[in-house]
């Protein structure tokens, strides 16, 4: 029997007995939409936490901080040793601030290449050409130059004093269509540490769209723009305290050789030095276990439904008892019936595997673009589902070799059979 005969017989009888084939399939359908369903909502959620953080940071650079003394954060105990230059540079949410000696020896690290900095800047309130004023809830950084998602325009200049604005202030700026507000000046009010204020006025060259992980969110000025607002805010504070970062951008050549060598150096120098992919390695542990845990009773109901396989398969064989015996007879030998009841039991499993994924990608898109266009529309970039179709491929091999592996001991069973003894069967 060539193996395509071997493959039709084995369809038409898995069909003979339709109940309890269709009561298996529904087992393995159940195994097959679970695994499609978490795995499609692992990588969607992966997706998501990628957009999140799209722009800020790229695969050959470190984020570096200074290393706070831990000791700082303890509650208790004796107290600390003033230092008056260590007290002079200053401390941001309680970590220290990168000086400029700081980047010099940064600079300094073999295999850095280039570090750039950004400062934080909060303006009072933006003030439009016709008078108005506009609080300033969320501003963006200089760092974001280079990731924004422009609706009109282009990106603010490095040493000219132009901004961004969001496309959710076209209206308020007097305009109809993003186009419209391209060119205007605004001023950029921020007050120093007593509370007197000035202004910084900048072109508006560009307008944002929003993205997942908020850059252009908020107005993004030009380093020009940042650095004269930062001036503003710092003004009369100990140059040690105006000239400070909270963290640093560290270009390093080839990072896959290199990466290693610059964080030991780093490190030795008192800095602590991250990749983008160490900063998200925590959060992508959580996904993936979430995940795991979910596709553990997908197998699980796997298992059951491999149970039910061997049940249909073994009454099959008690019911072609006979027939086996004859197709013996007729020189049909034990390695051609093992693999006719093993085809059954795989023709099962691809059934089944191929029901439940197809109805898995289905209900995970059509719940994605409902929920994501509904409820959920304010989460810009959300992904809640992604179809990766290496996965929906390996869930349909590994339900084929469950059941191939399932139909094993019946086709086993059968192919001993003594074919005299089956003839005689009643």
């Amino acid at each position: 029997m060539k193996a395509t005969d071997l493959a039709g017989t084995a369809l038409a009888n898995t069909m003979r007995a339709k109940l309890r084939t269709f009561l298996t399939v529904v087992a393995i359908v159940i195994g097959a939409f679970t695994l499609t369903l978490t795995s499609g909502l692992g990588a969607g959620i992966n997706k998501f936490v990628d957009n999140m953080v799209e722009g800020f940071g790229s695969p050959d650079q470190l984020t570096v901080m200074k290393q706070a003394d831990p000791t700082s954060f303890a509650a208790g105990g004796a107290p600390q040793e003033y230092e008056p230059d260590e007290a002079a540079a200053g401390e941001m949410f309680g970590l220290p601030l990168l000086t400029a000696a700081d980047l010099d020896r940064i600079r300094d690290t073999e295999h850095v290449t280039e570090v750039e900095t950004a400062r934080l800047v909060e303006p009072e309130y933006i003030e439009g050409e016709d008078g108005r004023q506009w609080q300033v809830p969320f501003m963006g950084s200089s760092f974001e130059i280079g990731a924004l998602s422009l609706a009109a325009g282009r990106e603010p200049a490095a040493d000219a004093a132009e901004v961004t604005v969001p496309q959710d202030w076209v209206e308020a700026l007097g305009g109809q269509a993003p186009e419209d507000v391209l060119g205007q000046t605004v001023t950029l009010v921020a007050a120093d540490p007593l509370g007197k204020q000035d202004g910084v006025e900048a072109e508006v060259v560009g307008v944002t769209e929003p993205m997942a992980s908020g850059s252009g969110s908020g107005p993004v000025p030009s380093g020009e723009v940042e650095t004269r607002l930062h001036e503003i805010q710092t003004a009369g504070l100990p140059e040690a305290q105006r000239d400070t970062f909270f963290s640093a951008s560290v270009t390093v050549a080839d990072m896959a050789a290199n990466e290693a060598a610059v964080k030991a150096a780093l490190a030795d120098e008192g800095y602590s030095a991250q990749t983008l992919e160490d900063q998200l390695g925590p959060i992508r542990g959580i996904i993936d276990a979430v995940t795991w845990v979910l596709n553990g009773f997908a197998l699980i109901a796997l298992l059951a439904a491999s149970f039910g396989i061997i049940n249909t398969l073994l009454m099959a064989v008690q019911e072609r008892t006979r027939e086996i015996g004859l197709m013996k007879a007729l020189g049909m030998t034990g390695r051609k019936i093992f693999g006719l009841f093993t085809m059954e039991a795989v023709v099962i499993g691809l059934l089944g595997s191929l029901i439940g994924v197809g109805l898995g990608v289905a209900v995970g898109v059509v719940a994605n673009q409902v929920l994501t266009e509904g409820a959920l529309s304010g989460v810009t970039g959300l992904v809640l589902y992604a179809v990766e179709p290496l996965s929906l491929a390996l869930i349909v091999l590994l339900i084929v070799a469950i059941a191939f592996l399932a139909g094993t001991l019946p086709a086993a069973r059968a192919a001993r059979k003594d074919p005299i003894e089956a003839l005689r069967y009643e």
